[in-house]
């Protein structure tokens, strides 16, 4: 019996909190938890048993070393139509994903007004005169201000479609 004494007194007790203070404590709001990386099944697309983007992401691969392999003389034409086939099924399998809430592609997205932007203004001033380096550095405020926007948009767009998704994932 005396050892069982000794153990009782060894442990120490947890203190309860008083009601008062548990009264005068500010509640908290619970909050969800931070979205995960990926969400539920991958969006299919309308085409949907023809895999076309990742048709076009290879085809595009095979175009784009096939014109870096011949080089400045003969390779032009394949290089480009290789990176536009590359990028066009990356974008389109990028939005259906962020746009069916199943993986944020924000910056990516948000990124491509910005460079369309960008490129237009420089070719088109190309085609009137040589232009001069200090039309990047006057374009970046227009082109940080553009995918901000465009940031918060799409980011909007892809919390309410993963909200969408759980929710009739309970229902």
């Amino acid at each position: 019996m005396a050892n069982a004494s000794k153990s009782r007194r060894g442990r120490s007790r947890k203190r309860r909190p008083d009601p008062a203070e548990i009264a005068r404590q500010p509640e908290r709001k619970a909050t969800a938890p931070p979205p995960t990386p990926t969400f539920g099944k991958r969006p299919r697309p309308p085409w949907h048993p023809l895999p076309l983007s990742e048709v076009l992401i290879l085809v595009g691969a095979i175009g784009t070393f096939v014109g870096l392999s011949r080089g400045r003389s003969h390779g032009g034409a394949p290089l480009i139509a290789g990176l536009v086939a590359v990028g066009l099924g990356t974008f389109e399998v990028t939005l259906r994903e962020h746009t069916g809430g199943h993986r944020s592609h924000t910056i990516l997205l948000a990124l491509v007004p910005v460079v369309v932007f960008h490129s237009v203004v420089v070719l088109g001033v190309s085609a009137f005169a040589h232009p001069p380096v200090l039309l990047s550095v006057l374009l970046l405020p227009l082109d940080l201000a553009l995918f901000f926007f465009c940031f918060k948009l799409l980011r909007a767009r892809f919390l309410d479609a993963r909200q969408a998704q759980a929710v009739g994932r309970r229902s």
